[in-house]
């Protein structure tokens, strides 16, 4: 039975990838900051799905943390078939607004954690010559906008250079660009939803649904909705500096943890 480890695992986008690896049969590593949390969804899916779940209480914010899950997912034995780098989150404000500690937080989380969990789980897997790691970025990677926004594209452009390098080894790398999902994640970060239009939230447990596909497919980069991918048509064809101005008129709205 293969193991997956889910960073974030406890709201939004990572506990619709729990469900769902769970009940395809996936044993589960599940990290988050909250261990209530993560034992009350440890035992809930080990009771509905018979699988096991492990629970590994995890700042990624922390050098502690980091340094936990990397141990776990660089294992040799009992090791990790798919990690999924989740964990996430926003600040609210435009640039200069927001506290550069926050900002570099934020870094830490987004590029740092998710530089070296991969690192960490692709070398074990690439030894093993299988395993899958997916990269939660976000639509917001392809439009200029703040530091969440380049934090997500890093991890598409990190993502997608990791998985070139790794080709013929077995091991399959994807950065997963949602829309908006309705998770805890703008609660979390102060942030207003009332605005924007219902047509573009998208379901959590179809979102992953679409993204394991695609993963299986092999595809490196994943956009797993038609809405959101027409968006990003006509974002490729319209010149950036008028997407800057459209964005930081509307404010900070994609997060899609």
């Amino acid at each position: 039975m293969t193991t997956a480890l889910i960073t974030g695992s406890t709201a939004g986008i990572g506990a619709a990838f729990a469900r769902r690896l769970a009940a395809d049969g996936h044993n589960l590593v599940l990290v988050a900051r909250d261990t209530k949390r993560l034992r009350e969804q440890a035992t809930e899916l080990h009771d509905r799905h018979g699988i096991e779940a492990e629970v590994l209480t995890a700042d990624l914010s922390a050098e502690e943390g980091i340094k936990a899950v990397e141990e776990r997912v660089g294992r040799r034995r009992d090791g990790v078939d798919l990690l999924v780098n989740n964990a996430g989150f926003g600040n609210k404000g435009r640039y200069l607004e927001v506290p550069l500690a926050d900002e570099l937080t934020m870094l830490k989380v987004h590029c740092e954690a998710v530089l070296r969990l991969t690192s960490a789980a692709t070398e074990a897997m690439r030894e093993r010559g299988r395993g899958g790691v997916v990269n939660v970025a976000s639509v917001a990677a392809f439009v200029p906008r703040g530091t969440y926004g380049a934090s997500k594209a890093w991890v598409v452009q990190f993502t997608q250079g990791a998985a070139r390098d790794l080709e013929g080894s077995g091991v399959r790398l994807m950065a997963l660009c949602p829309g908006l999902v309705r998770t805890e994640f703008h609660e979390r970060a102060g942030m207003g939803t009332d605005n924007i239009p219902k047509w573009m939230w998208l379901d959590a447990d179809k979102l992953v649904t679409a993204a394991l596909a695609d993963l299986a497919r092999g595809k490196s980069l994943s956009v797993p909705d038609p809405r959101y991918k027409a968006m990003m048509g006509v974002v490729k064809v319209t010149p950036r500096a008028l997407i800057g101005g459209v964005t930081s008129r509307t404010g900070r709205k994609y997060g899609p943890k």
